[in-house]
């Protein structure tokens, strides 16, 4: 491997009508003397993100808005950059200052392929909203190989590309993201270790990354979700079913629910159930017809997409 202090640095922001939240992200960037180039890829926004990006400073990639998909843009991305490793973050971090050092330094130092920042919850963040950024970025950094699925199970390929970093000859490797509707970063990731590579998790690299959704948009979430874990049976024999990780978390969440709000509990249980539902529709649903799919998911624009096709064939 490169010399760590010889390793380019790019990083990659995707991005849509983002005016009003990127330029945190896009501001610690540009500061951090560790990055060698900045690119927005933006998917035909209408508001001010594409001055912004190019007044700060950013280069500017414009992509058709049908053309977009988290897989194939993010493959687009790191290409364009060409870098020796790329950092791919979405519109609405807020990092900290020196969270790119802290990230790339495993990869730099040669224990991994892949890291990916620790996210909090935005400031003022409700239970429901903070919890699962809680459960699921420990403050422990921990480093992860094929051989953690017999402990972790799914968690193993765990990572957001909400703040991650890749070597891009290891992303090489292995063919890069494909043009998968959902959970390219989980994918990608899975591939990586099978092909013997490690993840590191760098709780000190930290980001404020948290959303609220509606019980609808928490069903065509899970949807999308367990219709590529379906598609992708491959990862389920290697670390199991997701529904293990799930029962984990709603058993830690009603717990603490318990012991702090427990007013909460009812809706959380509901939410719960919503989230189980969609997951095991969407499971279900490889099979399905498009216009089943599109009425039921959260990317409408998927379903008739070349990237569609491309993963039917």
């Amino acid at each position: 491997m490169e010399a760590a202090d010889a390793m380019t640095v790019g990083v990659a922001i995707v991005t849509l009508n983002a005016e009003h939240e990127v330029e945190p992200a896009l501001r610690v960037v540009l500061a951090s003397p560790a990055v060698k180039r900045c690119l927005v890829v933006d998917s035909s926004s209408t508001d001010g993100t594409v001055a912004l990006a190019r007044r700060l400073g950013a280069e500017v990639h414009l992509l058709p808005r049908e053309e977009f998909n988290h897989g194939a843009t993010r493959e687009k991305a790191r290409k364009l950059l060409g870098t020796d490793i790329v950092v791919l973050l979405t519109q609405d971090v807020i990092p900290e200052i020196d969270f790119i050092a802290r990230l790339i330094e495993p990869i730099q130092r040669g224990d991994a392929v892949v890291a990916y920042s620790r996210q909090l919850p935005h400031l003022g963040a409700g239970f429901l909203e903070a919890f699962p950024r809680e459960f699921n970025y420990p403050a422990e950094s921990n480093l992860r190989s094929i051989a953690d699925t017999a402990r972790h199970g799914v968690y193993a390929f765990f990572c957001s590309d909400s703040a991650a970093a890749y070597l891009n000859s290891a992303l090489d490797g292995i063919g890069g993201f494909e043009p998968i509707l959902t959970n390219e970063d989980y994918f990608a990731v899975a591939r990586l270790l099978r092909a013997g590579g490690r993840i590191a998790y760098a709780a000190d690299s930290r980001v404020r990354h948290s959303h609220r959704y509606t019980l609808v948009q928490e069903f065509k979430r899970y949807f999308d979700t367990g219709y590529v874990r379906a598609e992708n049976g491959w990862v389920n024999e290697l670390a199991g079913q997701a529904e293990s990780r799930g029962a984990s978390f709603a058993k830690e969440m009603l717990r603490r629910l318990w012991h702090s709000t427990p007013h909460l509990i009812p809706y959380a249980l509901l939410q719960t159930g919503v989230k189980w539902v969609g997951y095991r529709v969407g499971y279900l649903s490889l099979r399905m017809p498009p216009w089943w799919c599109r009425w039921l998911s959260s990317q409408r624009y998927y379903w008739h997409s070349i990237h569609y096709r491309c993963m039917r064939r």
